[in-house]
């Protein structure tokens, strides 16, 4: 017998581009090389940022004649490159020429030093990024009778923004609460009854926290997907079954791209299958690379660092922006029928977020992915690093779900979860960690962009 989910899509078609979600590998290839051959020609004749930047390695456009070629002849873009070219070219750098009457819209990200990159987006950028967004959120499983209840911080982040396009051209209905009070926002989905959230994972998570001590089954809120983006992590599978432990477990939990540099253009998202995040190579072509070597692309189902370049994009264009993020990429055909590849886990964290342990290379996201799949553990947690001697050492400070726990006559039922989060940690990541448990509300709740790492360890003078 059909679900209620199965008839709700049974009403449209599957695909929203079907020769060009289903198209042959060898046929988008083709594609895509000739559309890096056009993106490079346009960004050495028309914008200085990367005539100078290909000057100074000897590279010229007619270099790439394949997707080989691209990788281990084209230098990599960073931010901080462009940072620094915003600093001497403002407000959008040298690598825009997009006319002031042509921008359709600004976003930025935040900087280091308080001072916003900026990107500007001309009309027809735009309009194609709406199409790409659309193809995207269709193969999430949203579709016309949906209500999409955002609860994304909207503001210069580009994010929230870009996955409110594809949901509007779907035909969808757009709740845009943006950052409003947590229980509120509980409210608000008893009272509309969305049937879809998008949000960053730590704050869909907090949502869930939050619902239960107002005693509220998120299961039975008619939310049937969950859409989350703006920070890595949120297909790890620790992070998707605590959504599902407050959201219900019958949610769709699909991730999308979290680099601000290449949005609005859809680069990644997840299908409605659960089998991974999809790259939408033919709009974004993503490369998994060496982190050492960046003009080295690894071999399916290796892990790397991902470097990505828009095809069509023409306002501020990048072109092998090295984005930091740790993947790995594979090309089996995923059950939806979509013929792109996938990352199957998304992005499971940022390189420089690396932490090297007793000589064990330990990701951040790993440890959250242990945490979300201990029975008692609550939503916030933090990781303390700390260099005794010569050697980095690791703890973990961790609010229980259940703050009796705190209470004196609880001894033994935290001694039983400390136990269970040492022996987890150390079979899933390799280490054996002190955990503290501390009252519920010690650490700041990270509902946006999370960071839970506290380095403790002295600052290294420059040189």
């Amino acid at each position: 017998m059909k679900t209620s989910r199965d008839e709700r899509l049974a009403r449209f078609p599957q695909y929203w581009d079907e020769p060009r979600e289903t198209m042959s590998r060898k046929d988008r290839e083709r594609v895509i090389v000739d559309r890096m051959q056009a993106q490079l020609a346009y960004a050495y004749d028309s914008l200085p940022f990367y005539r100078s930047l290909y000057d100074r390695f000897g590279f010229k456009p007619s270099d790439v004649q394949s997707l080989e070629d691209f990788t281990a002849k084209v230098p990599i873009v960073t931010k901080q490159m462009l940072r620094d070219d915003q600093a001497i070219h403002p407000p959008f750098g040298s690598y825009s020429n997009t006319p002031a009457d042509d921008v359709a819209r600004i976003f930025g990200s935040s900087g280091t030093t308080g001072v916003p990159t900026l990107y500007a987006i001309s009309k027809v950028d735009w309009a194609r990024a709406t199409e790409a967004q659309a193809m995207a959120i269709w193969a999430m499983g949203v579709r016309p009778q949906d209500t999409v209840h955002f609860v994304f911080p909207f503001g210069m982040f580009v994010g929230g923004w870009a996955i409110m396009l594809g949901v509007e051209r779907v035909g969808a209905t757009v709740f845009p609460v943006g950052a409003a009070d947590s229980r509120r926002q509980i409210d608000l989905v008893g009272q509309l009854k969305p049937t879809v959230i998008a949000g960053t994972p730590s704050y869909v998570l907090h949502l869930a926290e939050v619902a239960r001590t107002m005693g509220v089954d998120l299961a039975v809120s008619g939310v049937h997907t969950l859409i989350v983006g703006g920070e890595p992590g949120g297909t790890v599978p620790g992070m998707m079954a605590a959504m599902r432990a407050g959201w219900g477990q019958h949610v769709i939990i699909c991730d999308t791209g979290n680099t601000s540099e290449c949005f609005p253009t859809q680069m990644n998202s997840s299908c409605d299958r659960g089998t991974g995040v999809h790259i939408y190579e033919d709009e974004v072509f993503l490369e998994i690379v060496n982190p050492q070597n960046h003009n080295q692309r690894l071999a399916d189902g290796e892990f790397g660092a991902t470097v990505y370049t828009t095809l069509w994009r023409q306002s501020q264009p990048m072109i092998r922006f090295f984005a930091g993020d740790r993947a790995r990429l594979v090309h089996e055909r995923c059950s939806c029928g979509r013929t792109y590849p996938r990352l199957p886990e998304g992005m499971v964290g940022r390189l420089d977020d690396m932490l090297l342990i007793r000589g064990a290379n330990v990701y951040p996201s790993s440890i959250e992915s242990v945490l979300r799949q201990v029975p008692g553990v609550g939503a916030e947690y933090r990781v303390v690093v700390e260099r005794e001697g010569a050697l980095d050492e690791m703890s973990l400070e961790v609010e229980p779900e259940d703050d009796s726990l705190m209470q004196p006559h609880a001894e033994g039922a935290r001694q039983k979860l400390v136990h269970a989060i040492v022996e987890e940690v150390r079979r899933h990541v390799g280490l054996r960690v002190e955990v503290r448990l501390v009252p519920t509300g010690t650490h700041e709740k990270m509902l946006f962009k999370a960071r839970r790492v506290v380095d403790k360890r002295p600052k290294t003078s420059p040189v």
